[in-house]
């Protein structure tokens, strides 16, 4: 099964689970920051993450999107892969973080104490690495047995799937709404099927849950109908929204230009007319990572 793909990931720094399986486990930057006493990401300002905690994970690489701004090739696709179950990859999890941070234990800025947490005591998981994690076909136990093992739980999808987003029940569930119409969405993301309805439908389940809307803004392309946008997120009614700017990274910069990577405060002008429209209002921002959280305004 082991594609070109798989082998240029695993230079980058993806820890596969097997073989035959394209499920991964990749720390971030930002897990590395804090593992030496460095800032913390975003989701810990927002939400109170602790960075060198968070396994960022997948459980597969398969995709039925061809986003535009996405850092991953599509150059090589997995096409057949034997899916692992729940049990062997919460088993193989924390195992696989910790190796992917083992560089660092003799680190002079990390303390003894820091490094147990990361290595020993991780509690987040976000299900967000790259691929699509609904086409994996035990997401929900998956995310119901990682629960029942003390962690938190991220799981970012692109919604294209609602019959398997309304089985899903993690910690806080993020739902991609990259465009406010169907013809940009298409443009942006080159879906593989007929999906915007689905991506309505899943948004539409958001409202029951502790959630969050994620637009990735990339200028020039969907950085337009603000008031549209907002009104799908009326109507979604998420815990939160994440207008957040397209980073000039990975295999993106192959279709995209780096004119297209909206500065910060771009992305805050963009996120006021959308928080306008819905209803909501900031409730903080990033300018580092070049993120803006919005809240229903009460």
């Amino acid at each position: 099964m082991r594609s070109k793909a798989c082998d240029a990931l695993r230079k980058q720094g993806y820890l596969f689970f097997s073989p035959e399986s394209s499920a991964a486990v990749k720390p971030c930057m930002w897990s590395k920051r804090a593992l030496r006493g460095g800032d913390m990401c975003y989701k810990h300002q927002f939400y109170g993450i602790e960075s060198h905690r968070c396994i960022q994970m997948t459980p597969t690489l398969r995709c039925n999107q061809r986003c535009l701004f996405c850092w991953r090739s599509m150059e090589h696709e997995v096409e057949n892969e034997i899916e692992l179950t729940p049990e062997a990859i919460v088993s193989g999890a924390q195992k696989l973080h910790k190796k992917g941070l083992a560089g660092y234990k003799p680190h002079r800025d990390v303390t003894p104490e820091m490094w147990q947490e990361a290595s020993e005591f991780p509690n987040q998981v976000a299900i967000s690495l790259s691929g699509e994690p609904t086409c994996y076909s035990q997401l929900p136990a998956l995310v119901d047995l990682f629960k029942e093992n003390g962690y938190t739980v991220f799981v970012v999808s692109n919604g294209t799937r609602p019959e398997v987003v309304e089985k899903l029940h993690p910690t806080q569930l993020y739902i991609s709404l990259d465009a406010p119409d169907e013809d940009t969405y298409t443009m942006l993301c080159r879906p593989k099927g007929d999906y915007w309805e689905g991506v309505l439908q899943s948004l539409s389940l958001l409202s029951t849950r502790r959630s969050a809307v994620r637009v990735t803004l990339v200028k020039g392309l969907n950085d337009h109908s603000p008031e549209a946008y907002g009104r799908i997120i009326a109507d979604a009614h998420p815990s939160f929204v994440e207008v957040k700017g397209y980073m000039y990274l990975g295999y993106s910069r192959s279709r995209l230009s780096m004119d297209q990577m909206p500065e910060h405060a771009y992305v805050r002008s963009f996120a006021e007319k959308i928080a306008e429209s819905a209803g909501y209002r900031i409730r903080d921002e990033s300018p580092v990572s070049r993120v803006v959280c919005l809240e229903e305004d009460l």
